[in-house]
């Protein structure tokens, strides 16, 4: 361990230092100047004085390193377990799925297996998402859902793990199973979150199993946006495309049964926002077309960087914490039982 490394996760907390120090200073000051004259000396006590005195004077000393601990407490001071540094090849990837009411659909789910939550086009879809993640350890990726609005959950980041803990908690929104779909909108916050990227590929992933029929901004006005910016963008189009899709429907009284569900998507759109931006269409009827479109991106031009790995830190706010709290709680006793407030 090199404490020459030992760094402050939030040093903008030391701007509290100065009126902490001032305020100190004045009560010392003040407790230095305070007394009462009084002349005949000879008729003061020779008995030591009491116990609740000690108290009081116990507890500003007691409060002000308890404050000065929690200070400390708030800059989090660590260190971290693991200083790397490691070139790598590495492509700017931003995920955006669609998260529409469709997406329940069951389409994809495995012959011979049976319907389930486990097996909608969601479902699917993060599996084999969070499998490709996995494969890829170098690359900085993000996620951007996108259903009648659409959300950034995940900036760009090499931090995998948690963005496969995000991807995990992406679910089609409660009330929301007949959300419309905003693909222009979710492509253009992708966009916004790749454009700072510093490598030679950025690509934005882009699976809908629906056609844009809301949003702010249309698929042609993101797509040129792309465009300009030399973001290539790969389009997945999900579902059989059958115009009928079976889905799990829950009745009033919580019995869950199977119903074919309107179903379908504008392949001419996906296919055109695609070509503009020189990426790639594909159309996905199973997982495993599913896996084989992911496999084409991964054959994208890398970008050789120098990456630093603090992925694991030891943390030292813990016990200044607890310290603290502890030290301005016995304070404020020493402070009550002085006054007879507790008596």
């Amino acid at each position: 361990m090199n404490f020459f490394d030992f760094n402050f996760a939030n040093p903008y907390a030391f701007v509290l230092a100065a009126p902490f120090a001032f305020a100190a200073w004045r009560m010392f000051r003040r407790a230095r100047r305070s007394g009462l004259r009084f002349s005949a000396t000879p008729r003061l006590p020779t008995r030591a004085s009491g116990w609740r005195a000690t108290l009081a004077a116990l507890a500003p000393w007691l409060m002000v390193a308890g404050l000065a601990l929690l200070l400390a407490a708030a800059t989090r001071p660590r260190l971290p377990l693991a200083n790397e540094k490691r070139d790598v090849d590495a492509i700017a990837i931003m995920m955006t799925v669609d998260v529409s009411g469709s997406m329940l659909a069951l389409d994809l789910t495995p012959k011979g297996a049976g319907y389930s939550e486990d097996t909608t086009r969601l479902a699917v879809v993060k599996k084999v998402f969070a499998d490709f993640v996995s494969k890829r350890p170098d690359d900085l990726i993000g996620l951007v859902t996108f259903g009648t609005f659409a959300s950034a959950r995940a900036p760009l980041t090499a931090d995998h793990d948690s963005l496969l803990n995000v991807l995990k908690a992406v679910e089609i929104p409660d009330g929301d199973g007949e959300a419309e779909t905003a693909i222009g909108d979710g492509l253009s916050v992708a966009l916004l979150r790749i454009k700072e990227a510093k490598l030679k590929s950025k690509v934005v992933i882009l699976l809908s199993d629906g056609m844009s029929n809301n949003g702010v901004v249309s698929p042609e006005e993101a797509t040129e946006a792309a465009s300009k910016m030399g973001v290539k963008v790969y389009t997945i189009g999900v579902g059989t495309g059958a115009g009928y899709a079976p889905r799990l429907v829950t009745d009033m009284q919580g019995r869950q049964f199977v119903r074919n569900w309107p179903s379908g998507f504008d392949e001419a759109q996906l296919r055109d926002i695609a070509r503009k931006t020189k990426g790639m269409y594909f159309r996905v009827n199973d997982g495993e077309a599913l896996k084989s479109a992911l496999a084409e991106i991964d054959k994208l031009e890398t970008t050789p960087i120098e990456a630093d790995v603090w992925n694991r830190w030891r943390e030292f706010f813990a016990p200044l914490l607890a310290g603290g709290a502890f030290l301005v709680l016995l304070a404020v006793s020493f402070s009550m039982l002085s006054s007879r407030r507790m008596a």
